[in-house]
């Protein structure tokens, strides 16, 4: 039922998308036509083009999502957006992408890296809505692992890479704070069960966290400014 669910959710969104991604495609390709020599720097006007038709649906026209299912983009890292649109793309040579997602990879396909420096770079310049822990009892524990880890479990603080504020580090680490709780905590478990996997310390992090304290840490993080 539930990997039924996920095929039937996957075909809507991609029906939903589809004129979108379809209409922007086209346009980018006539501007390129019209301008074949593309800038390296960021066209953020473009950006904006790419957010509003394509990517608006789920992350938000500012990159402030509705909800946990979709992650919130605004005043992320543009090179680690860059970065995470590449791995949805199955590179030279790699028998699949660094990050298997069916809905993002289509979407990730019609972008030329142009594109997404320019997507990631209007992202980046949005300014990201707070957010707040939810469960009061587990903040306790959310930032103890956050800002001390787990020595006995050999899990790191989570502050060493992604800063004592959530703000993380351009390409490497990414910028957590405000994050979804629910997103946060489903890419824990992704790493953990190996789903995903383009981050080799993620994994092993992951794997040595039991489920309420991924839901402890996710939670606090989403509350941090």
């Amino acid at each position: 039922m539930n990997r039924l669910y996920k095929t039937l959710m996957v075909l809507e969104l991609t029906a939903a998308f589809g004129a979108g991604l379809v209409g922007w495609t086209n346009q980018a390709q006539a501007a390129d036509a019209a301008n074949p020599t593309i800038a390296a720097k960021p066209d953020v006007a473009r950006g904006q083009a790419i957010a509003t038709q394509v990517c608006a649906s789920c992350h938000g026209a500012d990159g402030n999502s509705a909800g946990g299912a979709f992650p919130k983009l605004a005043g992320q890292h543009a090179a680690y957006i860059v970065k995470q649109l590449k791995d949805y793309k199955t590179q030279p040579g790699a028998k699949g992408p660094a990050r298997a997602n069916p809905i993002m990879a289509g979407m990730a396909a019609a972008l030329s890296d142009q594109d997404m420096i320019n997507v990631a770079a209007y992202f980046e310049s949005q300014k990201a809505k707070p957010g707040y822990a939810h469960d009061k009892a587990t903040v306790p524990l959310g930032q103890k692992i956050y800002r001390g880890g787990v020595a006995d479990q050999a899990v790191p603080a989570c502050a060493a890479c992604h800063g004592a504020t959530g703000m993380g580090v351009p390409v490497q680490y990414p910028r957590l704070s405000g994050q979804w709780a629910d997103y946060t905590a489903a890419q824990l478990t992704a790493f953990a069960q190996g789903t995903r996997t383009n981050s080799d310390p993620m994994h092993t992090i992951a794997l040595r966290l039991n489920d309420a304290e991924v839901k402890a840490v996710a939670d606090y993080i989403a509350g941090l400014h």
